[in-house]
């Protein structure tokens, strides 16, 4: 099972000049409890950079960033890939938003192994 990491993110999101940033910019908590992420611009790509892991939390550290290439989809998400040079991994990745709401869906292994994340807006 894949481990839960800010490629799991989300997980994480994308070309730039083609995503209204708008929507995925900011502070965002994980579900679980266990991180909380800055999603930004970094180049022509958004990164999803650890602001805070919970203690005891493993293979996650604060400072660990996610970069994300993806374009709308017809679904009204996000679809693209992820980069995790932590890890040196590549995700397929999928983003839906709705208001302060966020899931994420990670792929590895040609979309055998994937996992979903949701995150809440923080301020």
């Amino acid at each position: 099972m894949m481990k839960t990491t800010p490629a799991a993110i989300a997980f994480g999101l994308c070309a730039f000049t083609t995503v209204n940033a708008a929507d995925i910019d900011g502070q965002w908590a994980r579900g679980d409890g266990n991180a909380k992420v800055r999603i930004a611009p970094c180049g022509s790509d958004i990164c999803a950079t650890n602001t805070w892991i919970k203690p005891g939390t493993p293979k996650e550290k604060a400072g660990d960033r996610l970069v994300m290439t993806i374009n709308p989809d017809a679904d009204g998400g996000y679809a693209g890939t992820a980069f995790d040079p932590q890890r040196n991994l590549t995700y397929k990745l999928t983003v839906t938003i709705n208001g302060d709401k966020m899931t994420t869906k990670g792929c590895v292994v040609a979309g055998l192994l994937c996992k979903g994340v949701d995150w809440t807006r923080i301020n």
